[in-house]
């Protein structure tokens, strides 16, 4: 199997390994693969107190740290996931605000604080389509959504929304 050139690596306070077996519930292809407690003192803590957990999602590899307090997670980073259907949309859209918070535009923070963006496949289509006015009636009907609806992107695009 080829190594991967490029990993993701979240730094948490202290859940990176709840966090990556959470996620990994939630997406098909996922699993923590790893899990590694640094055996030395480091500026996070003592031996012991900082895990390395690997991990896939949808087959991509992940890299979380449980290390204390440094930075929280901002809308700087994001995750975007690409639903072919609104069941989909939906299933991902609960499954990750389960003790989260709602924002506009598809964004939602998880539980631990990480942006996600959930967001229909069709979208890139509605936005960059050839027809700048039905582009913007889907953009404006999108900025107006806090959990995205497909139909009602589509009805919006194609001036049939109500």
């Amino acid at each position: 199997m080829a190594i991967q050139k490029i990993t993701p690596f979240l730094w948490y306070a202290k859940e990176a390994e709840e966090a990556a077996r959470f996620y990994a519930t939630i997406f098909p292809d996922s699993r923590v693969t790893r899990v590694t407690t640094m055996p030395s003192e480091s500026p996070s803590g003592p031996p012991g107190s900082v895990k390395i957990v690997e991990f896939l999602l949808f087959g991509q590899a992940f890299t979380a740290m449980s290390a204390g307090p440094l930075d929280p997670f901002n809308h700087a980073i994001s995750f975007v996931v690409s639903c072919d259907t609104q069941a989909e949309l939906d299933r991902y859209w609960n499954a990750l605000l389960d003790g989260g918070t709602t924002e506009q535009c598809g964004w939602l923070k998880d539980r631990y604080g990480l942006s996600w963006q959930i967001v229909p496949a069709v979208l890139d289509k509605l936005m960059t389509g050839t027809d700048p006015v039905k582009a913007k009636r889907a953009c404006d009907a999108m900025l107006q959504m806090v959990k995205l609806d497909i139909a009602a992107l589509q009805a919006a695009y194609d001036g049939t929304a109500s």
